[in-house]
This record gives C-alpha cells, sequence and structure tokens, in this order.
C-alpha cells in the first residue's frame, strides 16, 4: 500500500541523524514491546508481514512521531485487538486507571495457542525454474496495491539488473492478509541511483530484493 511509511527516496525528512554509541533500548519499555513481539510471533497470534502491515496501516502523525518501537507497539494492539486477545476496550480501561492513579487489578493471563515449532524461517522449496537469471535486465512493475508489498515506490517503472537469486521465499502480500505463504523466487537486483532518482542523484548503485512478480523482462 502507498502510505507515509513508504520513505524511501522523499524528499523533505532533513539528514537521518546518527546516535554514537547507541544502546540497544533507550528505556526498558522497549525492550518489553521487542519481547511481545517474539511472544505473538511464536504463538501464531500474528506473522511478520501482517506486523509489518499494521505498522503501515497507522495514520501518519503517530507513524512520524511514535517513534521506532512505538510503531511496533501500536501494530500490535491493533492485531491483539483484531485476534481478540486483548480488546482496545481493555487497554484503554487499564491506562485510564493508571493516569488516575488507581489501583491495577492483575492483567488475565493471554489465551494464546502453544508455541510454534521452530521451521526454515520464510525459505520454501520451488519446483518451478525462476524465471530470470543473474545479469537479466528487468523493470519493476507500476504496482500499487491496497494492501501489504515489499515493492518500493521509488523502484516501481524503473529497470535494474539481477545480481543474485536467492530461491523461494513466503510472499508477503499474500502472508499479511491470511492469504497463504504463495512462495515466489526472490532475487537481489541493482538499480543505479540516477535510474532511480535522476541526473542530480549521487552516482552509486541499490540493491533490492524483489520478487518475482514484482518483476518483467526489459
Amino acid at each position: 500500500m502507498n502510505g507515509i511509511h513508504d520513505l524511501g527516496g522523499m524528499h523533505g525528512f532533513g539528514s537521518v541523524e546518527r546516535e554514537a554509541d547507541e544502546p540497544l533500548f533507550h528505556a526498558p519499555w522497549e525492550g518489553r514491546v521487542f519481547a511481545l513481539l517474539g511472544l505473538l510471533l511464536a504463538r501464531g497470534v500474528t506473522n511478520v508481514d501482517a506486523f509489518r502491515h499494521g505498522i503501515e496501516r497507522l495514520d501518519p502523525a503517530t507513524y512520524l512521531t511514535a517513534g521506532y518501537y512505538g510503531r511496533w507497539l501500536a501494530s500490535m494492539e491493533t492485531l491483539c485487538d483484531e485476534a481478540g486477545v486483548v480488546r482496545r476496550s481493555e487497554l484503554r480501561a487499564r491506562m485510564q486507571a493508571l493516569s488516575e492513579g488507581s489501583r491495577l487489578a492483575p492483567a488475565r493471563p493471554l489465551d494464546l495457542p502453544p508455541a510454534a515449532a521452530a521451521g526454515d524461517g520464510y525459505r520454501r522449496p520451488l519446483e518451478e525454474a525462476p524465471r530470470f537469471g543473474a545479469g537479466d535486465r528487468v523493470r519493476a512493475r507500476n504496482l500499487n496495491p491496497p494492501g501489504h508489498t515489499r515493492l518500493p515506490r521509488y523502484v516501481r517503472s524503473r529497470s535494474g539488473c539481477v545480481s543474485k537469486l536467492h530461491g523461494g521465499f513466503v510472499f508477503p502480500d499474500s502472508h499479511a492478509h491470511g492469504g497463504g505463504e504463495q512462495p515466489q523466487h526472490l532475487y537481489t537486483v541493482r538499480f543505479e541511483t540516477r535510474e532511480l532518482w535522476g541526473t542530480e542523484a549521487e552516482p552509486g548503485f541499490v540493491h533490492l530484493d524483489l520478487f518475482e512478480s514484482y518483476l518483467e523482462p526489459v
């Protein structure tokens, strides 16, 4: 989907500030959010693609101001509400009680399925041969889906060269919406920066991992 989350190549947001000796977490709550996502993924409440789509659905003001783990937390609140694990009304009630200084009753235990067995990540075997090979010229298709996609806006309709084949992987665009894994071949494609952003861009290359259905031959 097109939205504020797709910031690649956008102007007007200033330089990227790098924090020297940046800690893994800036506050204890960030570490708890990190652990909670691992729990939800392991118990099958959500998957990484649906989680990313939850972040994409944030309104622009929240996305730009909530911070990295704030966006994680907001996405998990949405996904837990939709899965019936923890309702927004429950969260609002507890937050209201905290703001009023009330003593909170213990939270009810989460009714979660058993943890899923560890597998081979998102890699999947495919019987069909890849459509493209290393060195092939390809063009990213001009797709604007209403749901989740890993095809960034700035690369759509731009041409590049396949530099590496990775084999089959779960297709995020279907997996995020309960449409099954529908695995596809995944490629690394090299794009010249001036192909992406015009002659005023610094010379160089950008490498993107793109799924087969995102690409067409040149």
